[in-house]
């Protein structure tokens, strides 16, 4: 069986690197994007299992690259981290079918939880 991919797309290097050892070690195979375009090129090349999405990338935003991965799988799963409250915005992203969204600074623990149940298929629940 091969592993999980997951797709960290953020702008800010440090959350990228961060992010990506957490989900090495979980032994999952990590990708990384800084902006939209790169993201939708792993997402064509590669078809990640999940993609943690920052809402706010300058140039093409969190909205738009979710609409463009949903297009071209339906299945990945998404989850939005956003650095704000917004509200309307994160609305939108469930709508277009992302899964949930944490706010930055986010706990790292809750969000390795969210992604290995996602992708385990663990029951365990946050909250």
């Amino acid at each position: 069986m091969s592993r999980q991919r997951v797709l960290i797309v953020d702008d800010q290097n440090g959350i990228r690197i961060l992010l990506m050892e957490v989900f090495s070690s979980e032994g999952y195979e990590t990708f990384q994007a800084a902006n939209g375009k790169i993201a939708l090129e792993i997402v064509k090349q590669h078809s990640p299992d999940l993609v943690l999405l920052d809402m706010k990338i300058p140039g093409m935003d969190g909205l738009e690259i979710l609409k463009h991965i949903k297009q071209m799988d339906p299945e990945i799963k998404v989850i939005m981290m956003t650095a704000y409250g917004e509200l309307d915005m994160i609305k939108e992203a469930t709508e277009l079918g992302a899964l949930m969204h944490f706010t930055k600074p986010f706990d790292i623990d809750e969000m390795r939880q969210a992604v290995n149940s996602q992708l385990k298929g663990t029951t365990s629940h946050i909250g």
